[in-house]
């Protein structure tokens, strides 16, 4: 019998889950939809695929070790499952973060202005730009892969020794422990830092752009400001959402391996979901194709339940600064 608290954990963990989904499908679809119709895609476009497919297998993820923790904590907890579900969630996350990376570097070399000879280098270069960051993270991930060995046989000597000796050995290996979470958070430093140098060099080419706007007697309110306003909101957000999932991520290991029977645990554990959900709604609204698109959708659902109540109120119109 579920208790109150696993029941309110396993409702927001759906909820959430649900919201990820429909942003990242939708994502998804209208993009793939765009590369079937015009028979070619975009880079953007194509890292927000990968993006969006990476976001739900991670998301799909989190939502099974969510309803393993609150519906059977103790099978959770076996070594073989907790094996499985810490490798494909790794997979998915370092995907997913990698892919949101790439596309703040993107932003960077797209919209940044820039007259050194090594920015001129890479933007004409830009495909092969992303593709060797990839490539990259791909070492991080084989790293990962090693390190999560290490993790594993701990967990397995934890989980096969009896309650009197628990104790004493999650003691003695807290050392052993805080280097291991220590090796494994290595993975995001290197995004972080391609994220921050990308909204650094974005807000350093806004400030020169509009100096010589004022030096030419022009307004500020140029496409091209614009376009970097919204970037740097872009990547802004990406780096606030990610920095709250690592010290979720942190804190929720730290209290799972020490604490792992505790309530408070599990909902520490739904602060994971807020950055493959929040993401894809804030990607929706700073992308114009996806909000135009969402906006249609919106309108043909509220059509569609104007059609069935028909004494229904007449919905209200969207204004045009959303179109």
């Amino acid at each position: 019998m579920l208790a109150g608290l696993d029941i309110i954990f396993l409702t927001l963990s759906t909820a959430e889950f649900i919201i990820g989904m429909l942003g990242n499908a939708f994502i998804g679809l209208v993009n793939c939809s765009e590369w079937v119709k015009n028979r070619k895609i975009s880079l953007a476009d194509f890292i927000l695929i990968c993006l969006a497919i990476s976001r739900i297998a991670q998301l799909l993820v989190s939502w099974f070790e969510s309803f393993m923790m609150g519906l059977s904590p103790l099978f959770f907890s076996t070594y073989k499952l907790a094996k499985s579900i810490t490798l494909l969630w790794r997979i998915t996350h370092h995907l997913a973060t990698w892919f949101s990376t790439c596309l703040s570097i993107f932003y960077l070399l797209k919209i940044a202005q820039f007259s050194h000879s090594l920015f001129l280098w890479l933007r004409w270069r830009m495909n092969r730009v992303v593709l060797a960051i990839l490539v990259f993270s791909l070492f991080f991930l084989l790293f990962d892969f090693l390190m999560l060995e290490t993790f594993n046989d701990l967990f397995s000597n934890v989980d096969a020794m009896d309650e009197s000796n628990l104790t004493l050995y999650i003691y003695e290996s807290k050392t052993f422990y805080v280097k291991t979470l220590i090796l494994l958070s290595f993975s995001y430093i290197i995004p972080i830092i391609l994220s921050l140098t990308s909204l650094l060099l974005l807000f350093l080419s806004l400030v020169k752009h509009i100096r010589n706007l004022q030096l030419n007697s022009m307004g500020s309110r140029d496409s091209s400001t614009q376009a970097h306003k919204k970037a740097i909101k872009m990547v802004m957000s990406f780096l606030f959402l990610f920095t709250v999932h690592f010290f979720s991520i942190q804190l929720s290991n730290w209290m799972f391996f020490l604490f792992w029977n505790k309530k408070i645990t599990k909902f520490i554990m739904l602060a994971v979901y807020v950055f493959p959900s929040s993401h894809s709604l804030i990607l929706i609204l700073g992308n114009s194709k996806l909000r135009q698109t969402a906006l249609k959708v919106l309108w043909h659902l509220k059509s569609s339940l104007k059609r069935e109540k028909p004494n229904s109120s007449l919905p209200i119109d969207f204004p045009e600064s959303f179109q």
